[in-house]
């Protein structure tokens, strides 16, 4: 039976028994990575998804969101949640960092993927009919705890998922701040010229959302100043070994450029597999 090891002073939990108990996945000192089981845990995964967002970021809630301090949709209710818990607090645990997973059975039996507004991937799933594809979403951590341990533990998270579930693929949207490709050109260029996902998995943003990337010559972009341009999570797809698709969105809502990430698992570079564990057996502190 496979067993999940996790950091010193941890615990050793079958991957089996996971569908059970309390799907706890990993533990770095008080903080747990879990998948949520419960709808009042998600309630709590929405509102700190609402104060990431709205009240630390510049998205603009609407009505509904504004009353509830609660960053909500459909997509919600069936899609699984991932969770990072910092269990040391006074008052009960506190869901501190989140991500939004999607696999691709469950899309299809209710109402497709959460990108598909921005990009077009039905290239992508008429060419892997039978792939087992994960969207990656929502992804936010409480602003204390952005540090190393709490995405540690959210990667170990997904990739525990993605070897329970067998998944072939992830994608998902990545953002960056702001809604002016312009200023965003040093890094999109780069990612243009130098990350495009290969045919195989092209994905493109939506003719009427569609924003070219490539926006400065080849000789203008510097590779180190481009990757220092980039968000933190962008950064940590691209050491990972993902590309992206042709075309970025302007999201005015959340006041975002949107880009798409592609990731399948056999592209993620082996030092990372080798850091969590083939099978999510290891996992550093």
């Amino acid at each position: 039976m496979l067993t999940l090891r996790l950091p010193s002073g941890g615990h050793f939990l079958p991957l089996a028994r996971l569908a059970r108990e309390d799907r706890v996945l990993g533990r770095i000192g008080s903080l747990e990575v879990r998948l949520a089981t419960k709808k009042k845990h998600i309630k709590k995964a929405q509102r700190l998804r609402y104060e990431v967002f709205y009240e630390d970021g510049q998205a603009i809630p609407d009505l509904v969101a504004k009353l509830a301090r609660r960053d909500m949709d459909a997509f919600d209710a069936v899609c699984d949640h991932l969770l990072v818990v910092d269990t040391a607090k006074k008052f009960g645990r506190k869901i501190v960092g989140t991500y939004r997973l999607l696999r691709r059975d469950i899309a299809d039996e209710h109402f497709g993927f959460y990108s598909e507004s921005e990009f077009d991937i039905t290239p992508v799933l008429q060419r892997h009919p039978q792939a087992r594809l994960l969207e990656l979403g929502r992804s936010c951590v409480l602003k204390p705890y952005r540090d190393k341990r709490t995405v540690e533990l959210l990667w170990h998270g997904i990739w525990t998922y993605v070897r329970q579930h067998r998944i072939d693929a992830m994608f998902g949207c990545a953002s960056f701040d702001g809604t002016d490709p312009d200023q965003l050109a040093l890094p999109l260029s780069f990612l243009a010229r130098n990350a495009l996902v290969r045919d195989e998995w092209r994905v493109r943003a939506l003719e009427n959302r569609y924003v070219a990337m490539e926006r400065l010559a080849g000789t203008d972009i510097d590779p180190k100043r481009a990757i220092a341009a980039m968000p933190p999570l962008i950064k940590g797809y691209l050491r990972l070994g993902a590309r992206f698709g042709d075309g970025a969105v302007i999201d005015k809502q959340f006041n975002t450029t949107d880009v798409m990430v592609v990731l399948p698992v056999s592209d993620i570079e082996p030092r990372y597999i080798a850091h969590f564990g083939a099978d999510a057996e290891r996992h550093a502190a």
